[in-house]
């Protein structure tokens, strides 16, 4: 399950002279998290693995329009993300990824790093076979950009005053996808969608508003065909938003 760090409290008591001092409030260590535990403070100028990892957790704390790039480099877009992150859950806005920031992402997520609002689960359905096989990537790429999609919706969530997203489609092989009437080019077959449906707490359109700054390239919503009864989400390199009655 995922861990939490927070504090202990180190009482120490020292008699000096008939003096006592006591109450002195000392950090805990950091026990390393089932999922992933970063080691180093990250911040602007800095790439590896390690920034990667955080890259995905903030993929949703992007300005209207961004979609951040997982490449590992910590550069300005990242830097900013970082920032927005912290600021939603009430740290220090400074652009810098220490003790904090990953404690709180560690907070947020599970053991097998999806975040604690969402699991494979409600993602890999796909036409009842449970599993990410039979799309347009292998199934362990499908399983990485769904994470990725899931960290999105995290946010999207949080901004949304943590009301429910519930999801009706996240991945789906090519037969799966052709048998539910699904487009040929459908982002459902890499892991790169999901569908959010109206039983989410959530109107239809503050979905697809809140998409706009959670990273999501495409946006569907109704007014669109065959999008009245959903709010589709995906990642992909060109923009496409569309919801008339929104």
């Amino acid at each position: 399950m995922r861990r939490r760090i927070g504090y202990v409290l180190a009482v120490v008591a020292l008699v000096l002279g008939g003096a006592v001092v006591t109450g002195v409030m000392t950090p805990s260590i950091a026990a390393a998290d089932e999922c992933y535990t970063w080691n180093r403070v990250l911040q602007r100028g800095m790439s590896g693995s390690d920034v990667r990892e955080l890259q995905i957790r903030v993929a949703g704390w992007v300005a209207s329009g961004e979609n951040l790039a997982i490449d590992g480099e910590y550069g300005p877009a990242t830097e900013a993300a970082v920032k927005r992150f912290q600021s939603g859950y009430g740290l220090t806005p400074d652009g810098v990824a220490g003790t904090q920031t990953f404690n709180k992402i560690y907070e947020l997520q599970d053991a097998d790093c999806t975040p604690i609002h969402f699991d494979h689960s409600e993602f890999n359905y796909n036409c009842g076979a449970r599993n990410y096989e039979g799309g347009k990537v292998p199934a362990a790429t499908a399983r990485e950009n769904m994470r990725r999609v899931m960290w999105q919706l995290e946010a999207l969530r949080h901004k949304l005053g943590d009301r429910p997203l519930v999801v009706t489609s996240g991945f789906r092989s090519v037969s799966c996808n052709a048998s539910v009437g699904g487009s040929s080019t459908s982002l459902h077959m890499y892991g790169q969608a999901a569908d959010l449906g109206l039983s989410s707490g959530p109107s239809q359109c503050q979905m697809w508003n809140g998409g706009k700054s959670a990273g999501f390239e495409e946006l569907l919503g109704p007014g669109y065909p065959g999008h009245n009864d959903h709010v589709h989400v995906g990642n992909k390199a060109s923009r496409f938003w569309s919801a008339p009655n929104c």
